[in-house]
């Protein structure tokens, strides 16, 4: 959510990002300051109302006790009359507040001045490859027909328990799994992150509260039942776990990681990017979330970009940074890059991560503030989070990298303390 503030002081600057997002009507702005600007006014009349109200009252009581009641009648009367008129006001007021606040959580974030503006991931820029894309002396396999070959995932008995998109993991393949899930744990408890183990299903709360609602209601899975929605990703019940409280300043930063598995509808997703383990309804990722002091936001930001690159040169997977358009960006982000392993056996780029800063978009939106040790009222902080990784397209890109002539997969170095072999 945006502070109400900077849509009185700079309306146009609001309906620009959503321009350059794409994402929303502009004129919902006007709408939002003639609201605000009709809803204070509401509240001055009230309170003006009330103290005159007040005054009336306490000139009642001194009349009726010196026995002059005759003329403390009309005060009666009229105090009567200021009572439904205070009702009135007071029901005009949280009818207007309530249509403001709904009107607010609409808003998109507000782009950092250093995205680029563009409409369409061809925009994106890339910031840099990191390196050796892989060189074959054979015909590589892409790595659904690898899955096939070594008997790692069924699709045809996920599709039969579930439906599309729902794989069975078998064997190594679910072994490799569990390695990189406790690799990636490992790996982000040695950089001091708190781990956490979070629900996957949240209230509509908790989903409004980070921005799921009113933006992805189609992308997620409802539980109608009993009002829950299935997890997108951890971010979800992470940035929740401070809803509605207080940091101390010198608690700041605050960081977690979080292993959940995932699910997206993927609603109106097709073609060849959705075969194999390249877009699936329910996936496994571990999740990094910072809490931040808003002064080092951006700072935090590249480390947690390094923390997620550290993983790739880890499992010495080809990358590249994209730094993502205002237009490709999502509506919660105020600024993100994305990292996309090179996958061999498809010859092209898959995303495994993206990276955000969402400034205090979903802490004023979650009511997540610090209190500052200077003193003064408490302030929102700055939340960012960033996948560490997403597990799919890494075991893609290693399938695909990784595998020999032979037919075989070898396993990254990093990753046989936990698999307990070296090839597949």
């Amino acid at each position: 959510m945006l502070d109400l503030s900077l849509i009185r002081t700079n309306p146009s600057a609001v309906a620009d990002a959503m321009r350059v997002k794409g994402i929303g009507d502009p004129s919902i702005v006007d709408r939002i300051v003639d609201l605000d600007v009709r809803q204070r006014e509401c509240v001055t009349q009230l309170q003006q109302l009330q103290a005159e109200s007040n005054s009336s009252a306490k000139k009642i009581g001194e009349l009726m006790r010196s026995g002059r009641r005759d003329e403390a009648s009309p005060l009666i009367k009229a105090n009567a009359d200021a009572k439904e008129k205070l009702q009135e006001l007071e029901a005009d007021s949280r009818t207007l507040s309530d249509e403001l606040d709904d009107l607010l959580l609409e808003l998109p974030n507000i782009p950092h001045e250093s995205v680029p503006v563009g409409a369409t991931p061809e925009e994106n820029v890339t910031i840099g490859e990191f390196g050796e894309r892989p060189s074959f002396d054979f015909d590589p396999k892409p790595h659904w027909e690898l899955l096939e070959i070594h008997g790692l995932v069924d699709f045809a008995r996920g599709s039969k328990v579930t439906g599309a998109g729902f794989p069975f993991y078998i064997g190594k393949g679910a072994s490799l799994q569990r390695a990189l899930i406790n690799f990636f744990l490992d790996e982000a408890g040695r950089k001091g992150y708190t781990e956490l183990q979070t629900p996957i299903v949240v209230n509509e709360d908790s989903a409004r509260g980070t921005g799921q609602l009113p933006d992805k209601e189609d992308q997620m899975y409802v539980v109608a039942r009993d009002e829950f929605f299935l997890i997108p990703t951890a971010e979800v019940p992470v940035t929740n776990f401070h809803r509605e409280e207080i940091f101390a300043e010198a608690d700041l930063p605050k960081q977690y990681a979080a292993y959940t598995p995932c699910f997206r509808r993927e609603a109106g997703s097709y073609g060849s990017d959705v075969r194999g383990l390249n877009r699936l309804h329910q996936f496994d990722k571990v999740e990094l979330v910072k809490f931040v002091h808003p002064d080092a936001s951006y700072d935090e930001l590249e480390s947690l970009r390094e923390d997620a690159e550290d993983l790739l040169r880890k499992l010495k997977l080809p990358y590249r940074r994209l730094l993502m358009c205002t237009g490709d960006m999502g509506f919660t982000q105020a600024k993100k890059y994305d990292l996309e392993i090179f996958s061999g056996g498809q010859n092209r780029w898959l995303e495994v991560s993206s990276i955000s800063n969402f400034e205090a978009f979903q802490a004023r939106r979650s009511r997540i503030r610090f209190k500052p040790s200077a003193g003064g009222q408490p302030r929102p902080l700055h939340t960012l989070n960033g996948s560490g990784l997403a597990l799919p397209r890494i075991v893609a890109g290693i399938l695909e990298n990784y595998q020999t002539a032979d037919g075989s997969i070898t396993i990254p170095d990093v990753l046989v303390p936990y698999t307990g072999f070296v090839s597949i």
